[in-house]
């Protein structure tokens, strides 16, 4: 995709914006999570979580927009052994929800849904995230525009942000079919199978 001398309003802005819309409103391990902590935390308990998605995007679109990029192509292993930790921390939250099991208001009480801190590191090891700023910037930003047009795409990624809350309203509404514990069982270890499906499909062109 062509780049027309920085990001404007005449030019390549609503690809953008649609690029940011698709990459945030469709499955990856953030709205995954996002849907199994609503289910199993509900809406309010579940907001700390967003909030620390949107906030962990813009940080790395800010660090790599404007220079961590161009350390990890000049030391690729670098890269490498982040995304090999990623997934391996991604595996780890898998297990972890599979064996959520809060089935009565007092268990639920004491299940941990994920905090903003940690929702915010998360996107360091997330490769969707990882996927879809480096093509951002990589498709978006100008070099003689670069420290506007990385502000431009964080504006346009918090800008859809809020699509993130759809997946964990998913997640509350089905929580009212998850009664019994073998419906929250399967539904959890579905979530946690989506999970792995999810990284299988990130690392796929590494695995061939």
């Amino acid at each position: 995709m062509g780049v027309t001398h920085g990001l404007t309003l005449a030019g390549n802005l609503l690809p953008l914006l649609l690029f940011c819309l698709s990459m945030t409103a469709t499955p990856g391990p953030n709205n995954i999570m996002l849907t199994a902590s609503g289910a199993n935390f509900g809406f309010r308990r579940t907001l700390p979580h967003m909030l620390g998605i949107a906030c962990g995007v813009q940080i790395m679109i800010l660090t790599i927009g404007l220079g961590l990029g161009r350390v990890f192509m000049e030391y690729p292993a670098v890269h490498a052994a982040m995304e090999w930790v990623g997934g391996a921390y991604l595996l780890y939250l898998a297990w972890k929800i599979a064996n959520i099991k809060p089935l009565d208001p007092a268990a639920a009480a004491a299940g941990r849904p994920m905090t903003f801190l940690q929702a915010v590191l998360f996107q360091w090891v997330n490769p969707k995230c990882w996927m879809m700023i480096v093509g951002a910037v990589a498709a978006f930003a100008d070099g003689r525009t670069a420290v506007h047009d990385v502000l431009i795409i964080g504006l346009c990624f918090l800008a859809v942000s809020p699509t993130i809350g759809l997946w964990a309203l998913v997640g509350v509404r089905i929580s009212r079919f998850l009664e019994t514990a073998f419906r929250r069982r399967m539904f959890n270890y579905t979530m946690a199978g989506l999970l792995v499906g999810s990284l299988a499909f990130a690392y796929m062109d590494k695995m061939l």
